[in-house]
């Protein structure tokens, strides 16, 4: 009775591990595909820096010459919000555009990989599609849905204000964490890894701070408040 017991512990252990725990070799090999897929995207990442700046230079300078400050009198409320988003979409669109090359190649190389652990497959499916998705983020007309808000008066937020802001924030999708894939590296994986988290690492640093000022520089070229 007693050894009958102990199996049926075993049995229902096993049942409560985590799926994929074993790893196998289609896992090894989907890591290491992913680990270096997901590297060489951060690299282009970084080396898009100056050039997405540039870009977003570019408009701040158009949008100043095309209408500036054409939000001048506008509310601060849940409407503005909205308004505000749109120009965080703008700046999403130019920095992922960016790289919408390495982006494809990056889905390209995710599309056909699957581990033993579901939520692993469903996780770098997920990521993929975001991106892909972000890489093909139109451009906004800032100027002429601004414009368009303030003729009403700032009530009414345009409804393809609405429908870009609805957009962006329906795209959701994260990079695998470390944790989930280490089970499954290859030794040789583990340094790529720790490389792409120091570019992940700086990328976002400049997301928060660069794009910030970007995000509150564009605000205050059309006159927005925040």
């Amino acid at each position: 009775m007693r050894q009958r017991s102990t199996i049926i512990i075993a049995v229902l252990a096993l049942g409560l591990m985590p799926a994929g725990a074993i790893a196998t070799p289609r896992d090894s090999a989907s890591t290491h595909a992913y680990v270096v897929a997901n590297f060489a995207l951060a690299r282009a990442a970084e080396a898009s820096v100056a050039s997405t700046e540039a870009r977003v230079a570019r408009l701040n300078k158009k949008l100043g010459q095309e209408c500036p400050k054409a939000g001048a009198g506008s509310p601060e409320n849940d409407e503005s919000q909205k308004a505000s988003y749109e120009v965080a979409g703008a700046l999403w669109s130019i920095s992922y555009g960016a790289v919408a090359g390495p982006i494809r190649t990056f889905a390209r190389a995710v599309k056909p990989l699957r581990w033993s652990n579901p939520k692993l497959t469903r996780r770098a499916q997920a990521y993929a599609r975001s991106l892909s998705e972000l890489a093909a983020l139109p451009l906004p007309n800032l100027c002429g849905d601004v414009r368009t808000w303030s003729a009403s008066g700032f009530r009414t937020i345009p409804a393809i204000t609405l429908a870009f802001d609805q957009h962006v924030e329906s795209i959701e999708g994260h990079t695998i964490p470390t944790k989930l894939l280490t089970p499954y590296e290859r030794p040789a994986d583990k340094s790529i890894l720790a490389r792409t988290t120091r570019l992940e690492t700086k990328l976002e640093h400049t997301e928060t701070v660069v794009g910030f000022n970007e995000w509150d520089t564009l605000l205050e070229t059309l006159g927005l408040n925040q």
